[in-house]
């Protein structure tokens, strides 16, 4: 229908559409952080709990009285109140008795003597930390070792008897403020005689010395070279590490390394 028609006959016209009505957008709403809040109120609560707990805790505890301790497990020294009068003192011991008195003194005198027939070589009475650490494999470490677990002095003696057979000795002495040096270098060799290629063995134990061992290894073979038999002892006495170093072209009786070495062992 045309737009004349329409007008000429407005019965028959079409109803005007309706206008469509925009709707305002609804608001924006931001959630309060009530939960937030609730946490950090009960954390605050807990807190302040644990402070005021503590507090009263201390209060409880400074007014009561002291509770005694129970008496220790040891009778009462005897030492007398007062000095004893002059002429009354116990005799001091002597050096067969006191044990430290003896390594106190010349420690070149507890060395095993040379025996009859052998030839001295090498180093003989004081050894030096230098020359000492030298005769390891890695003379750095054993340097930077014997150092830490505080070295005194070394006491040396080596021989040689029949053909080829070596002998070594040292006694390596700590200080007495380091007791347990002795018993670090004794164990550290004795580990490293165990995991030393061809050893195979814990070693044997030393008579008398309650943690000292002895090792008798396997041969040595190499082209162009005689054989070579090596036997060794490493003993903690106090403060001293006994060493006894052994090798010949021959094989070693087990009996020479461990009689040496309990020779050495009952002059300490």
């Amino acid at each position: 229908m045309s737009i004349q028609e329409s007008i000429q006959n407005p019965d028959t016209a079409p109803p005007p559409e309706p206008e469509t009505a925009t709707e305002p957008a609804p608001p924006v709403f931001r959630p309060r952080r009530r939960v937030l809040r609730t946490v950090g109120l009960i954390a605050v609560a807990a807190v302040l709990g644990l402070v005021g707990g503590t507090a009263v805790g201390y209060g409880i505890q400074a007014d009561r009285e002291p509770t005694a301790l129970p008496p220790l497990n040891q009778p009462g020294l005897a030492y007398p109140a007062k000095p004893l009068p002059k002429g009354q003192e116990p005799e001091p011991l002597s050096a067969a008795e006191d044990h430290q008195a003896k390594a106190q003194g010349d420690l070149r005198k507890l060395l095993l003597p040379r025996p009859a027939g052998a030839r001295a070589v090498g180093n003989d009475g004081w050894l030096s930390l230098a020359d000492y650490a030298d005769g390891f494999t890695r003379p750095e470490y054993a340097l930077e070792f014997q150092l830490d677990v505080g070295i005194r002095r070394i006491a040396t003696r080596s021989w040689e008897a029949g053909e080829y057979r070596r002998v070594e000795i040292h006694l390596v002495q700590y200080r007495p403020d380091s007791s347990v040096g002795a018993l670090d270098h004794v164990t550290e060799q004795q580990r490293y005689s165990v995991g030393e290629e061809g050893s195979g063995s814990l070693g044997e134990p030393v008579k008398g010395s309650g943690n000292g061992r002895y090792f008798v290894y396997p041969v040595k073979r190499k082209a162009g070279y005689m054989d070579l038999h090596r036997a060794r002892a490493f003993i903690q006495r106090g403060d001293i590490a006994i060493t006894v170093l052994m090798s010949d072209t021959r094989k070693i009786a087990e009996k020479d390394i461990r009689s040496l070495a309990e020779r050495q062992l009952e002059r300490l």
